[in-house]
């Protein structure tokens, strides 16, 4: 089943209740939030302290993508703050190229990164794990039998409003038609310049969860989830 979770970095905080309960009404079953450290990706967010607030408002799925510098020190924090499901970014891992490029070891990132899939699954949480705009996708093939999801950025990650970068179509398909071979349950998400006018073409490639902010937030946050999941549910 297709699905939206809706990012609350561009909801109004001033009102954060209301913008998540009019997703939930809306027809949005999860509820993405974004945590930022200012060293993986340029911006700061938010922590376990909204993860916990969020938490306690609604009973979507509360869907955590760290977006952070040694993601496995957070992990536990995040689950017991109520975090259905974590992503963590492979390039986080240490041979994953990090957050400014580096040296690159596929074979190391992808020992770590099972490490930490294994980490999660032991805290009773769904383990995402999420690849820059620029990572080859094949060096997490090895890695998609234990995972739940696999978040496909389609945009630089760090900042909200951002376009939607059209080669992130081929790499929907691509991991897609991979994961039939090694893991068919498993979700294709896509964070990144996801409007109305272009989620079909998304989902047509082979997602099933997608992740919109500034679409989805800010005047009638309810009539613009709706909107959404007219074309999910089409």
């Amino acid at each position: 089943m297709n699905e939206l979770a809706p990012s609350i970095l561009s909801a109004d905080f001033g009102d954060l209740r209301g913008q998540v309960l009019a997703t939930r009404e809306g027809g949005a079953s999860y509820m993405h939030i974004d945590v930022m450290d200012g060293h993986f990706v340029p911006e700061i967010s938010f922590g376990e302290p909204i993860i916990r607030s969020v938490r306690q408002m609604t009973d979507q799925v509360v869907d955590v993508h760290l977006m952070v510098t040694n993601p496995g020190d957070h992990f536990e924090a995040c689950v017991k703050a109520g975090a259905d499901s974590i992503t963590f970014h492979y390039e986080a891992v240490e041979g994953g190229a990090g957050a400014y490029g580096g040296p690159r070891d596929p074979g190391k990132a992808c020992a770590l990164s099972e490490e930490l899939i294994d980490r999660l699954h032991a805290l009773g949480c769904k383990a995402g794990i999420s690849v820059k705009p620029r990572t080859p996708l094949e060096e997490i093939y090895p890695l998609l039998d234990k995972l739940e999801m696999v978040l496909i950025m389609s945009v630089e990650p760090g900042f909200g409003g951002q376009k939607y970068m059209p080669e992130s179509t081929e790499r929907i398909r691509a991991l897609r038609a991979e994961a039939q071979k090694r893991n068919p349950a498993l979700r294709i998400q896509v964070d990144g310049g996801v409007k109305t006018d272009n989620a079909a073409m998304i989902l047509e490639a082979g997602a099933d969860l997608i992740v919109a902010g500034s679409a989805v937030f800010g005047d009638d946050a309810e009539g613009r989830t709706r909107a959404f999941m007219d074309i999910l549910r089409a």
